[in-house]
């Protein structure tokens, strides 16, 4: 056997030096070809912050509709099992209240829509009794529009529709989730 010289070692070897230069490449023509879609959540507007003492004002129950769901994702509305479907219709009779029934809301201003989780509740059934709330409200206004311009709310003017969210505000209030399994 013969000496092996450093020629027959380095003939061997693949040069990597443009592999990196062409990895760094691919690199940035996925960064810039890609696009991040990125989950906006549920869009709320919170108040304003404040360091003052909320004023603790007793509110009438018969203006709160209180929406309760529990680590099994069951819906409790004022202490009565109800199931997902007959939410918004269950909603928007309660804040309209056409009877005049004294269980109902006084008045669609003062209606008042309280929601309360368990912290073992899907995220899932939180943004369905959600969307169930916030259909209602929009139903309503729709309604409403309808019913005084003689078209749907979106297309109403700034004031029209300032009137109409005057008449049917949205006043959603979501307490703190109780513990795991207590509700």
């Amino acid at each position: 056997m013969g000496k092996k010289s450093s020629k027959d070692r380095l003939s061997n070897e693949i040069n990597a030096g443009s592999m990196a230069d062409i990895a760094f490449l691919l690199l940035i023509f996925f960064l810039v070809t890609t696009t991040i879609v990125s989950d906006k959540g549920v869009l709320v507007k919170l108040p304003p912050w404040s360091e003052e003492e909320p004023d603790i004002a007793k509110l009438n129950e018969r203006n709160v509709y209180s929406i309760l769901v529990n680590a099994d994702n069951q819906l409790l509305v004022r202490g009565e099992p109800t199931q997902l479907r007959d939410l918004r219709e269950n909603t928007k009779i309660f804040i309209m209240n056409p009877e005049g029934r004294p269980d109902m809301s006084e008045d669609a201003t003062k209606a008042i829509v309280s929601m309360k989780n368990d912290r073992g509740t899907q995220y899932e059934t939180y943004l369905e009794v959600y969307n169930e709330v916030m259909a209602a409200y929009n139903e309503l206004r729709d309604e409403a529009a309808l019913s005084r311009h003689g078209k749907a709310y979106e297309f109403l003017t700034k004031d029209q529709a300032k009137a109409i969210r005057t008449a049917i505000p949205l006043i959603i209030s979501e307490a703190e989730p109780t513990a795991f399994g207590e509700e």
